[in-house]
C-alpha cells in the first residue's frame, strides 16, 4: 500500500524531473507532462509535429534524466526489420567451427527514439509490435527478453505524404499516448534561439534512475479508484463506439470504429500517476476528462461525415466528454431531489386523497390531457 512518505518522495521527484528537463526543452509544457506521465506509467508515447519544434531532443533530454540507455533509430524507407530487432549472424569460434551468433539491434535498449516513424515500410513498421506490448524480441525462434523500463518514443512529421506509411491501427493502439507538438510562441521562440547560441547539447542532469523510476511505478498502481470513478472512465471509452451500450449521439454521428481496451487500461493508469504528481491519494473525474485527449486521439477512427465535415478527433473528443457530463448532471440532479423528497416524507404513511389521483389522471403523464 502506498504510504504518505512515498507520495512525498514520487512529488519530489518529480519536481526535479520537471527541473531539469526545464534546463533542455523550452516551452511544451503538456508535452513534457504528458510524456513523463506515459514512461512513469509504462507506455509508450507517438509525438507528431512539424519540423523543428524540439520532439528528438525531448526524447534525448529524457534519456539524460532518467540515466537510462537510449537508442535512436532514423527510419526510412529502406530500413529492414532486421536492422531494428537485430539478426543471427555466422562466426568461427578458436576451433575454427562456425555457429550462428545473435547480434542484437538498436532495439534492446531501455529508451528507443523511432525518429520519423512513418517512413518505414510496414514490414519494417512490425518489427516493433512485439517489442511495444510484450517487451521481447523474437528472431529464429527465440525469444529475448527486453531490459526493463522500456518505452518506444516516436515522432512523425503529419504534414509529409510523399515516401511515408501511415501507422496501422494494431500499432497506433499500441502507443498509451498520441501527443500533439505545436509551433512555441514568440516569448518561447526567443528563449529558444538564446539558448541554442551558447550550446546545441543537452545539458540536463540525472534526476531519477531505472530502479527509481520502477518503484514509482509501482507506487502509482497502489493508487485506489473509486468505482463510480472507474466505471465513468470505462464509459468514457465505451461512448466512442457508435454501436456499442454507452454510445453518444457525437460517436454515431462522426466515429466509426471506437477505441480498445487499452484504452481503458491506459486512462487509468495515467490517471494515477497524474494525481500523484498533483499531491493526490484518489483520481478524480477531472483527470480522467484532461487525459482522454491523448488517450483516446487516435485510437478512434472516424468515418466519411467527420472527415469532409473537417472534424478533429480532439473535437469529438470534447463533445463526447459534454454529453456524458450532460447525462451525469441530470443524473445527480434527480438523485438529489429525491433524496430531498425522501426527507421531507414524514415517518408515517401518508393517504392521498381520491380527488387529487383523478385530477392527475386528467393531466396524463406530460402534464397534458
Amino acid at each position: 500500500m502506498a504510504t504518505e512518505e512515498s507520495i512525498k518522495k514520487f512529488s519530489e521527484q518529480c519536481a526535479n524531473i520537471f527541473k531539469q528537463i526545464e534546463r533542455d526543452v523550452i516551452g511544451q509544457k503538456e508535452i513534457v507532462e504528458g510524456t513523463v506521465i506515459a514512461m512513469i506509467a509504462g507506455g509508450n508515447v507517438l509525438l507528431e509535429g512539424v519540423p523543428g519544434v524540439g520532439k528528438t531532443r525531448l526524447v534525448r533530454s529524457l534519456g539524460r534524466v532518467f540515466n537510462l540507455p537510449f537508442s535512436r533509430i532514423q527510419f526510412t524507407p529502406d530500413l529492414m526489420p532486421a536492422d531494428v530487432t537485430g539478426t543471427n549472424i555466422i562466426v568461427k569460434d578458436e576451433a575454427g567451427n562456425t555457429q550462428f551468433s545473435f547480434q542484437p539491434g538498436p532495439v534492446f535498449s531501455n529508451i528507443i527514439l523511432a525518429d520519423e516513424i512513418n517512413r518505414a515500410t510496414p514490414k519494417t513498421q512490425s518489427a516493433l509490435l512485439e517489442a511495444m506490448q510484450e517487451h521481447t524480441v523474437t528472431v529464429m525462434g527465440v525469444s529475448r527478453k527486453l531490459n526493463e523500463p522500456f518505452f518506444v518514443l516516436a515522432t512523425q512529421n503529419p504534414i509529409e505524404q510523399d515516401g511515408t506509411y501511415p501507422l496501422p491501427e494494431a500499432q497506433m493502439d499500441r502507443f498509451m499516448f498520441k501527443l500533439i507538438v505545436k509551433n512555441p510562441n514568440l516569448d518561447e521562440l526567443m528563449a529558444i534561439v538564446n539558448m541554442t547560441q551558447k550550446t546545441m547539447a543537452e545539458v540536463a542532469d540525472s534526476a531519477c534512475t531505472g530502479d527509481e523510476l520502477l518503484e514509482m511505478r509501482k507506487t502509482a498502481n497502489q493508487i485506489p479508484v473509486a468505482e463510480d470513478v472507474l466505471r465513468y472512465a470505462m464509459t468514457l471509452c465505451s461512448a466512442t463506439h457508435p454501436d456499442g451500450d454507452c454510445a453518444t449521439e457525437t460517436a454515431k454521428k462522426y466515429v466509426r470504429l471506437g477505441a480498445s481496451p487499452r484504452a481503458g487500461q491506459a486512462l487509468i493508469s495515467a490517471a494515477k500517476v497524474r494525481a500523484l504528481m498533483q499531491g493526490r491519494f484518489n483520481v478524480s473525474y477531472n483527470d480522467l476528462n484532461e487525459l482522454a485527449y491523448p488517450v483516446l486521439r487516435h485510437r478512434m477512427k472516424l468515418n466519411f461525415e467527420a472527415i469532409a465535415q473537417r472534424v478533429e478527433p480532439d473535437e469529438i473528443i470534447k463533445m463526447i466528454i459534454k454529453e456524458l457530463g450532460g447525462k451525469k448532471a441530470t443524473i445527480k440532479a434527480d438523485n438529489d431531489e429525491k433524496t430531498k423528497e425522501e426527507q421531507q416524507q414524514p415517518a408515517e404513511d401518508i393517504d392521498i386523497p381520491q380527488e387529487t389521483e383523478t385530477k392527475k389522471a386528467k393531466k396524463g403523464l406530460f402534464g397534458r390531457k
